[in-house]
């Protein structure tokens, strides 16, 4: 799968947090990725984007 990048602006104390996470070794964008999956796996089909 080709993978794109994708910048994102976050308030500071978002970032403490993905950053306690990187300490215990998840990255941000394994982080970022999985909830981004998570979430469209849980949408039903044909309600998909607009």
């Amino acid at each position: 799968m080709a993978m794109v990048k994708l910048l994102v602006h976050l308030p500071i104390p978002l970032k403490a947090k993905l950053d306690r996470l990187r300490a215990q070794g998840t990255t941000a964008s394994g982080f970022i990725r999985h909830l981004l999956e998570r979430h469209f796996d849980s949408i039903p089909a044909g309600k998909k984007g607009r």
